[in-house]
């Protein structure tokens, strides 16, 4: 048994080392897929995010060069004839994170769609037209350092080693060396060349009116000639540019002059170049996204402000909050101006740690917005509970098996012990009873018995010797043709007496010689089938039990009892000896099997006596079962249909 666990131990450990080295890996594999599917996710969101910013961003270099005015020019293709409509601008923007368009002029004027020239401005847009003539105001101070976008910073593209991790996963099957290349711009890249007609030049620049019509070049007209609106009269009243502002814009506009062809001078084109747009803060909550378009060597700015924090919780609320992933990850989005942070929004879980990071810089002209994604305790994917349960059931039916297979052999290594031990006691009953009739038959041989009455009892005990003989013989027989299945049941209707007459002559000697009482109660008992001799068998081993373990008990008595109940005839065969073990009641009908105890070692036996009553019960279709009585001794009850 000891080297059986040992074996059983070896096993185990053999068994477990490989399966737990498959779980581990299968786990490391269910981890990069959770953590690809959100860089994945994440990855979509920020692509919806940079969608929108290049749609704006097509939307607005579409639009014609005319329509930062109130009016924009509508040309006729059939007739060549124009006329001027309320510009698409003329509104206020429907975005809520849009402050308004305007356009900023050579000279630092000011003029927007949203209120028409020499006419009072509605109530509404007051305050809007307000705040963009501060804006403009404040620009003409910073466009002076406005960089061209040529030489602008190129968008990075911040990848962490633990996006590098992540994105090993996906790149085993898919090559993502050309999607994910960063792009620099969300529109067009290069200026554009666009021919407009003298009536929306006029529109753009009507303080120009008549530089433009005359072809003048720019100087050659008189200061009080010069056409301006009322937005532009109030900028100049409010501004009072210096001599020095002035010099200085006339310097820039030549640099950014030079990057650009001369126009020629047609009466009925006019040629202009547009610059793709470009982005500067105005303060901490205003950028201003705009292009240069050059007419006739002018240089204007026209775009649109801008409002950071609306725009920030535009993009939030858009794409990120309404999201399943908002519930595990955490999104921070920011302006920087300069490599400084000047805006700052979170939404989402709220996270302790750090197990998944992503970083987003969005392309030119929206540079300065960064957004990041963090996820401290990363979705589990719905393959995990299965390879849970999985798992689990491989542990339980593996410990199951191994349990088995040691119960197995335990029982087979036990019963190779009780048959070696019955081998031995069959040894022993065998030449017990040889040597009581060699015995005897030698004190007769000699002439011991002096008197007749002696010698019959010398005749009896040899007779009683030889039959317990014949008995012991026969239960291994019998034994040995229930294993191989050679033993038939001859089952006949009949009252029972014959049988329990049958075994009070066979034991009456023995149930005498040691004192015993034998009482039968078999009163009102109907006929029921049975094999007889098997039945003697039976109720032999039984009565002969009761006698070996009952020698020392102080009433020496074994009742047989015949009895109907429902539709089963129950045989009860009950003593006063020393009882069984409550772990042993099951166990005493197994084959070979013999109670440990002080008193079995003395008393001898073979172990099969109750493994043959079993049989043959079960043989007859019935059952057989073994209980305490409530005071000294057990019974043993046989139940048949």
């Amino acid at each position: 048994m000891k080297k059986l666990k040992i074996y059983i131990i070896i096993f185990c450990v053999a068994l477990s080392v490989p399966l737990a080295y498959l779980i581990l890996r299968t786990y490391q594999a269910l981890e990069q897929e959770e953590v690809a599917k959100l860089q994945y996710f994440a990855e979509t969101i920020f692509d919806e995010m940079e969608k929108e910013l290049a749609a704006v961003v097509i939307k607005e270099e579409g639009r014609a060069v005319d329509e930062y005015n109130y009016k924009s020019i509508l040309s006729n293709l059939v007739s060549g004839a124009t006329e001027a409509v309320p510009s698409p601008l003329s509104k206020l923007p429907q975005e809520d994170y849009i402050l308004g368009y305007f356009q900023n002029n050579p000279d630092g004027s000011f003029q927007t769609p949203l209120a028409e020239t020499g006419k009072s401005i509605p109530s509404d847009r007051t305050a809007v037209i307000s705040q963009l003539k501060d804006t403009n105001r404040i620009f003409n101070r910073k466009r002076l350092t406005v960089v061209d976008y040529v030489k602008a910073a190129q968008t990075k593209t911040h990848i962490t080693q633990e996006q590098k991790e992540a994105t090993g996963f996906a790149d085993k099957y898919l090559d993502l060396s050309e999607s994910q290349k960063p792009k620099s711009y969300l529109g067009r890249k290069e200026k554009r060349v666009e021919k407009i007609t003298i009536a929306q030049a006029l529109n753009i620049a009507p303080q120009d009116q008549d530089r433009i019509l005359t072809g003048r070049p720019k100087g050659t007209e008189s200061e009080s000639g010069k056409s301006l609106n009322s937005f532009e009269k109030d900028e100049i009243a409010e501004e009072s540019l210096d001599a020095k502002l002035k010099n200085e814009v006339s310097l820039q506009d030549g640099a950014e002059k030079e990057l650009l062809s001369a126009p020629s001078h047609n009466p009925e084109k006019y040629q202009v170049e547009v610059t793709p747009l470009r982005s500067i803060f105005i303060n901490t909550d205003q950028v201003f996204i705009f292009r240069r378009i050059m007419i006739d060597n002018q240089i204007y700015r026209q775009g649109f402000i801008i409002r950071v924090r609306a725009f920030l919780n535009h993009l939030a609320q858009a794409y990120f909050v309404k999201q399943p992933l908002a519930r595990y990850t955490n999104l921070s989005l920011k302006i920087e101006n300069q490599g400084l942070e000047t805006e700052i929004i979170k939404t989402g879980a709220v996270t302790q740690r750090v197990n998944f990071l992503l970083n987003r810089t969005f392309p030119s002209p929206f540079d300065f917005l960064r957004a990041t994604l963090i996820c401290g305790q990363i979705p589990q994917s719905a393959g995990r509970g299965t390879l849970n349960i999985m798992i689990a059931v491989l542990v339980v039916v593996i410990l199951m098996g191994l349990f088995s297979i040691y119960k197995s052999a335990w029982a087979v290594l036990d019963l190779s012990e009780r048959r070696s031990k019955f081998v031995s006691s069959v040894t022993h009953e065998l030449k017990t009873p040889l040597t009581n009739m060699r015995m005897y038959i030698e004190m007769l041989e000699q002439g011991m018995a002096r008197d007749p009455e002696r010698e019959q009892d010398y005749f009896n005990i040899l007779g009683s010797e030889s039959a317990r003989l014949s008995r012991l013989i026969d239960n291994v027989l019998e034994l040995s043709k229930l294993e191989k299945k050679q033993r038939h049941i001859n089952l006949r209707e009949g009252d029972f007496d014959d049988v329990i007459q049958e075994v009070k002559t066979v034991m009456h000697e023995k149930l005498r010689h040691e004192g015993f009482t034998f009482i039968v109660e078999n009163s009102g008992a109907k006929p029921f089938k049975y094999d007889r001799e098997v039945m003697i068998l039976i109720l032999i081993n039984l009565i002969e039990n009761s006698i070996k373990f009952g020698k020392a008990a102080p009433v020496k008595k074994i009742t047989l009892a015949v009895c109907h109940e429902d539709d089963c005839v129950n045989i009860h065969v009950s003593d006063t000896g020393p009882g069984i073990p409550r772990h042993a009641l099951k166990k005493i009908f197994d084959d070979f099997y013999r109670v440990e105890s002080p008193l079995t070692r003395t008393t001898g036996g073979t172990g099969i006596g109750l493994a043959l009553v079993k049989k043959f019960v079960t043989l007859m279709g019935g059952a057989v079962r073994a209980e305490n009585n409530a005071g000294p001794g057990c019974t043993i009850t046989i139940s048949l249909p």
